[in-house]
């Protein structure tokens, strides 16, 4: 039984390595909940229900089968993750992430086939069960993910603090009114409001603009466009009515 399972598993995990995009990605994460539902109840259904008859005993092949299957798939997590992070690809982030859940789905095939063998079948179904609940966890993050990039949430304080330091060490920048993020699908958007000299002529504050635009756009590879706003600052630190946009 446990082998079905994997089988099952295996033909709807691939869909966890699809890019995640604005929409799209929620059809997948509808059939891999449903799928893990279904083999949840299927392995409550022979532990509540066992058919002693029906049981059929795996072999060592198929022991052996599971050990590769973790380290291999394990190692390929790992390999895959380094190189997600290397070129910032969501894409292979999600691939990894589809290893990993093999990896783990492979686990609970293992205790299910040795429970099996030694003489305790239900483990069988039990490994099922477990199999089930990593398969919710990956939809629902799938699901999770998708929904926030179609409402375009924001990036997170953590990422608008590390975005704020750098455009304050930028040249000319006395200050920030106003700092503005959000995802739309994997790339991220936001809208600037800074302070400079008041002093400045228009093509002055258009060129300090125009710098803090390009170099976050340089080393911020995720952000796609930036909309910035430059206020005018006297010496005394006030903030002028007047607004020159850019």
């Amino acid at each position: 039984m446990a082998l079905n399972y994997r089988n099952i598993w295996l033909s709807f995990s691939g869909m966890v390595a699809l890019k995640v995009r604005t929409g799209g990605s929620e059809s997948p994460g509808i059939i891999m909940m449903l799928t893990g539902l279904g083999i949840g109840m299927e392995g409550i259904r022979h532990i509540v229900m066992p058919a002693p008859e029906s049981v059929v005993i795996p072999g060592p092949i198929a022991l052996w089968a599971a050990v590769i299957s973790i380290f291999s798939k394990e190692a390929m997590f790992w390999y895959t993750r380094y190189y997600a992070r290397l070129l910032n690809s969501a894409a292979f982030l999600a691939d990894a992430w589809h290893h990993r859940s093999d990896a783990l789905s492979s686990v609970g095939s293992l205790l299910g086939i040795g429970g099996a063998m030694l003489g305790f079948p239900v483990l069988d179904s039990a490994a099922s069960v477990v199999i089930c609940l990593f398969i919710l966890k990956v939809a629902f993050d799938i699901l999770k993910d998708s929904i926030q990039k179609m409402l375009d949430t924001s990036c997170g304080d953590l990422y608008e603090k590390k975005l704020s330091d750098f455009i304050l060490m930028q040249q000319e920048v006395l200050g920030i009114d106003m700092l503005h993020t959000r995802m739309f699908g994997n790339r991220v958007y936001a809208d600037l409001e800074i302070r400079v000299d008041a002093a400045k002529s228009l093509r002055e504050a258009h060129a300090i603009a125009e710098n803090v635009h390009n170099q976050v756009i340089k080393d911020f590879p995720s952000m796609k466009d930036i909309m910035i706003h430059v206020h005018p600052e006297d010496r005394s630190g006030a903030a002028k009515e007047q607004e020159k946009s850019f």
